[in-house]
């Protein structure tokens, strides 16, 4: 918590995105879990998962995305501007981590 009372973005609960399935019922990826899926396919076809994601991002292009094991469709499915903020707090809370440590 922050000195004035209020709770900085590295402390608040985690508001994750939850995409529905396909079939419409049971199983629901959060954006974490789509990004996971998403970077093992593009891995698993030799691509720069990294770099394929970020253009992709940039962009909104799906064709940076492979169609395999339907990527490209659950990119599509993301709102691109909350996978950012997704990243950039995973980013911030990895960094707090290594100040703290630093420290002690």
């Amino acid at each position: 918590m922050e000195g004035n009372g209020e709770v900085s973005p590295l402390e608040r609960s985690d508001h994750t995105r939850i995409l529905g399935s396909r079939a419409g019922g049971g199983e629901q990826l959060s954006t974490r879990e789509a990004l996971a899926a998403i970077y093992r396919a593009l891995r698993e076809k030799g691509y720069d998962p990294v770099r394929q994601i970020a253009h992709f991002l940039l962009t909104g292009e799906p064709t940076y995305i492979t169609a395999h094991r339907d990527a490209r469709s659950l990119a599509q499915r993301l709102e691109r501007d909350e996978v950012i903020e997704e990243l950039l707090r995973a980013y911030l809370e990895d960094l707090n981590r290594e100040q703290q440590e630093q420290r002690s």
